[in-house]
């Protein structure tokens, strides 16, 4: 894993607008998973921008909108506009921007695109932009993401009734965490002992990694077959 040897530090980014995060990772997600008509046409991201499948939230947005928030995105140097075809086309530069490998653009522009998700949903709705080798190497990105000075995600406290811990990006400002679902961990943790904790980390890793080579597994057979999977379909 190309990690470097300490967080980074960069100077900070202005909390991004929800369409103009969605914007940018449009850009990002169909220059890997339709690279022929990458860059984008404005009327190719509108289509990303309001897609119903494998977006949270769904979006409405038209044209113009979209327009807005790429001239915000343009003063930020997170989108460029070519130069090269009588359609206005539009492309990403998220990870020069942030100064990230692609396997972190992947996980943020995923985040953008779905919200808040484990490492191993991450891991599943990456597949098209980064094929990851285990949900290790997934939350090793995402442990050095949250490191970063400002950091650019961050681990959600578990909620009652779910089996892991989820994460989110933060770069569309800080995300609010429900009072009720930090009481009920802080609870549920001061209840066990430390070996019944530790014990409990353990079964629920291997747990993991099981469900995430069946998952890989599926993805793979899946794509053999020409069908694409998304995370919702295998829980």
């Amino acid at each position: 894993m190309d990690q470097t040897s300490a967080p980074a530090s960069r100077p900070a980014l202005r909390e991004l607008t929800a369409l103009e995060g969605r914007v940018v990772a449009v850009l990002l997600e169909k220059q890997f998973t339709v690279p022929d008509t990458y860059p984008l046409s404005l009327n190719a991201l509108a289509s990303g921008c309001n897609q119903k499948t494998a977006r949270s939230p769904v979006m409405s947005v038209s044209e113009d909108e979209i327009l807005t928030a790429i001239d915000g995105l343009k003063s930020l140097s997170l989108v460029f506009e070519g130069s090269s075809s009588r359609v206005p086309r539009f492309e990403q530069n998220l990870g020069k921007v942030l100064g990230v490998p692609s396997q972190s653009a992947a996980l943020l522009s995923t985040l953008l695109l779905r919200g808040p998700q484990t490492a191993a949903e991450l891991r599943l709705n990456t597949a098209r932009l980064h094929a990851f080798a285990d949900i290790s190497s997934v939350e090793g990105f995402l442990d050095e993401l949250a490191e970063r000075t400002p950091a650019l995600v961050v681990r959600l406290p578990r909620a009652p009734g779910e089996r892991e811990h989820r994460w989110m990006h933060l770069l569309c400002g800080e995300v609010s965490i429900p009072e009720s679902t930090a009481a009920y961990r802080s609870g549920a943790e001061s209840a066990a002992s430390p070996s019944e904790l530790e014990a409990l980390r353990i079964s629920h890793r291997a747990l993991e990694d099981k469900v995430a080579k069946l998952q890989a597994l599926v993805v793979e057979m899946a794509g053999q077959l020409g069908i694409e999977v998304e995370a919702g379909r295998l829980e």
